[in-house]
């Protein structure tokens, strides 16, 4: 009769050691599948911008670019470590405050510099009825491949998971949007842009405990 200590030798026996970064690798593999599909939806969809060589020297772009990635370098964070079975705290979210805060200095002394009367051009834009849907659409092929991400690891706190993975997928759709967006105002940005990556972080909450269950 097999003792207890022999079943257990055999059960590992076939075991091999995970790479040290499979979790990392796994996200940024499910990043790079979505965010390809997300810059050809961009091109076929949208399109790119045509003086995009010379939208590189501006500061707008630059703003909107940074602003997005680092909400996007903080939540990918979020979505590796939410990938481990690890009761543990999710260490690093105060970041995000720092490039709103930082943003919203910048909408200020937007304001501070145009007249009140053109304030309300300037927070609109030409395209705040589009923006944030957008954003949303663009963000549906990085969450997918999250979720698939997510599905060979193993994610205990689902919603949580769900939520940073919506607000990765949201962030870094914002990044590629950038590609295409010609609005320059920082609180344009601040809102818009801010109102659709918020969108697919609640999405991804509302869907983590069902999509993300093992």
């Amino acid at each position: 009769m097999m003792t207890t200590d022999a079943l257990i030798r055999s059960l590992a026996a076939d075991l091999r050691p995970v790479p040290r970064n499979a979790v990392g690798l796994r996200v940024a593999a499910g990043l790079a599948m979505g965010g390809l599909v997300t810059t050809m939806l961009i091109g076929a969809w949208l399109g790119f911008r045509p003086n995009f060589s010379l939208v590189l020297h501006s500061q707008s772009f630059w703003m909107k670019w940074a602003y997005a990635a680092s909400l996007s370098a903080v939540a990918i964070a979020a979505t590796i470590q939410l990938a481990r079975p690890e009761p543990i705290r999710v260490r690093g979210l105060w970041l995000l405050g720092l490039p709103i805060v930082l943003l919203a200095l910048v909408g200020l002394i937007e304001l501070a510099r145009l007249p009140s009367d053109q304030w309300l051009a300037m927070w609109l834009g030409r395209s705040w009825k589009q923006c944030p849907w957008v954003v949303l659409r663009l963000a549906i092929p990085i969450f997918i491949g999250l979720l698939w991400a997510y599905r060979r690891l193993a994610p205990t706190r689902l919603r949580a998971a769900g939520a940073a993975a919506g607000l990765a997928a949201g962030a870094s759709a914002a990044t590629l949007y950038c590609l295409h967006c010609p609005e320059t105002s920082a609180l344009f940005v601040l809102t818009w842009y801010s109102l659709g990556i918020a969108m697919m972080t609640a999405i991804g909450a509302l869907l983590g405990p069902r999509l993300l269950r093992w």
